[in-house]
């Protein structure tokens, strides 16, 4: 699934406060099931009226815990089947530690994570064809100045849970 939208796209922050009223998690785990629900079906959910849902969930998002809402699409269908996962490391220990800006434009890049380990980051990335990952590698080691490891994934039996953790 390809995660689209302007708030996909966003970096992520550190939302102001924890998610630990039983009322706002039963908000959030509602939305991430279906982030369509109505503020009437979040109503009937949690017990509480039309408008003091709407005013829990515009704090939600206030505070940054609901940072967006997307559409998930079917990445065979969109035309990017191979999805692959490239670690990279600078060929310069001492170089600037700036390969996620270096990166930020290229749209086949749908994560980028910082890692603890010999490698400085993974990224997630989604292409049309072994020749289109071929000439993203490319691209990324030259705008990067880093090494790779790609290890292309075969199949995926799940992604995105749709359930929250514990209470924190």
């Amino acid at each position: 699934m390809i995660e689209t939208g302007a708030d996909a796209a966003a970096a992520p922050t550190a939302a102001r406060r924890a998610l630990t009223d039983p009322i706002d998690r039963r908000l959030a785990a509602a939305l991430l099931v279906d982030g369509r629900s109505t503020l009437k079906a979040l109503a009937e959910i949690t017990g509480l009226s039309v408008s003091a849902v709407q005013a829990r969930v515009r704090r939600l998002e206030a505070d940054g815990i609901i940072r967006g809402y997307v559409a998930l699409l079917d990445a065979e269908a969109i035309g990017l089947p191979l999805a692959a996962l490239i670690a990279i490391t600078p060929l310069d220990p001492a170089q600037p530690d700036d390969a996620p800006e270096m990166l930020a434009g290229l749209t086949e890049i749908e994560a980028c994570h910082s890692v603890a380990g010999e490698d400085a980051y993974v990224l997630f990335v989604r292409v049309a064809s072994p020749t289109a990952l071929e000439q993203l590698i490319r691209e990324i080691r030259k705008r990067a100045n880093v090494s790779t490891r790609t290890t292309v994934v075969l199949q995926t039996f799940f992604e995105r849970r749709t359930t929250l953790g514990p209470p924190v």
